[in-house]
């Protein structure tokens, strides 16, 4: 099956942790970037995962309407049917949704894959991400309690940020101080909020100064062998050894040692957005650049039809979209280790 069984899913975060590799979690705003996605894990040989913003299915929705569920339902649906020409596995996901768009995006989406399985049928996402890092972490720890709650009579998997990340994401925004590290005290409120799996199983993005975008060398102090300290806390107090799986943010630009030293320290997924849109988008600047008097029709001309026709371009953009994602799957070390 393309799109992952919730089982399925369980089992990939199981092989990843096991094997000190991790997932490219993908951000994907239409049908094309999706197959852009699906034919770089393919070409990786590697399996992966595929999500949604807030503000990529509100933009998936139609600008008529911008309706955030339709949009994210839509696609999932469409992921559905188009993957199952790829011979790998993908898991959809949704990414950063805060509290005030809970009720518009999250909550009806856990309620669409409830009903699904309800009929027995899988979810239609594997998994959502609950993005608290706004909040208070008591009040964060609070929401994330009831959301995995329904996550896991839905046969979901719950992603939770319990402290920020810096620079913006779907008009999230922190700023980057010395707040961007999580403490060994809220990796244990965390554990103690929503246990190790028995009430749920939940990925963690904990904050090792990450910050979302692309920042020059300098600007970000990332460091991810405080994950390690994290474990190695909640592990102490609690008997369970490596207890958390942890999702990298704010990836773009990272280098290849804080990489390695995430992939050691439990990370298991790594969000992808920045850099993938300059992929997709580059191409089709050049072939602009290079065909002006074909793209636009210039001093009363014509233009040339076949260099302005969307195909043209787009087949350029998914290229060099899913040469990114190769490459991804290359620094994670997640190429070649598909489930098939």
């Amino acid at each position: 099956m393309p799109i992952a069984t919730p089982e399925v899913y369980a089992e990939m975060l199981d092989r990843a942790k096991a094997g000190k590799f991790a997932y490219p979690a993908i951000n994907v705003t239409s049908s094309q970037t999706l197959h852009a996605a699906l034919r770089g894990f393919a070409e990786a040989q590697s399996d992966g995962i595929i999500q949604i913003s807030t503000g990529g299915a509100e933009f998936l929705g139609g600008q008529y309407n911008k309706d955030m569920v339709t949009g994210a339902v839509a696609l999932a649906e469409f992921a559905h049917i188009v993957a199952a020409k790829y011979d790998i596995t993908v898991a959809l996901h949704t990414d950063h949704c805060p509290k005030d768009k809970l009720d518009g995006y999250v909550r009806p989406l856990l309620e669409v894959s409830a009903e699904r399985v309800a009929r027995g049928e899988n979810p239609l996402f594997q998994s959502h991400m609950w993005d608290g890092s706004a909040e208070t972490l008591a009040d964060n720890l609070s929401i994330a309690q009831e959301l995995l709650a329904k996550a896991h009579a839905a046969k979901i998997i719950l992603e939770v940020e319990i402290t920020p990340t810096g620079g913006e994401e779907d008009g999230v925004s922190h700023e980057i101080n010395d707040e961007l590290y999580t403490t060994v005290d809220d990796a244990i409120r965390t554990a103690e909020a929503l246990g190790l799996g028995e009430k749920g199983r939940y990925l963690l993005a904990a904050s090792f100064g990450n910050v979302h975008g692309v920042y020059k060398p300098g600007n970000v102090v990332l460091r991810p062998e405080l994950l390690k300290d994290l474990q190695a806390g909640v592990a102490e107090k609690f008997g369970q050894a490596s207890p958390f799986d942890f999702v990298f943010h704010g990836g773009s630009g990272s280098t290849a040692e804080e990489i390695a030293t995430a992939l050691e320290n439990g990370v298991v997924k790594m969000n992808l957005d920045t850099d993938t849109q300059y992929a997709f988008t580059r191409p089709v600047v050049d072939h602009v650049f290079r065909n002006y008097d074909g793209v636009l029709k210039v001093d009363g001309e014509v233009g040339t039809k076949s260099t302005y026709d969307p195909r043209t371009w787009g087949k350029l953009a998914e290229a060099g979209m899913a040469k990114r994602v190769t490459e991804a799957c290359e620094a994670l070390r997640s190429t070649g280790t598909k489930l098939k």
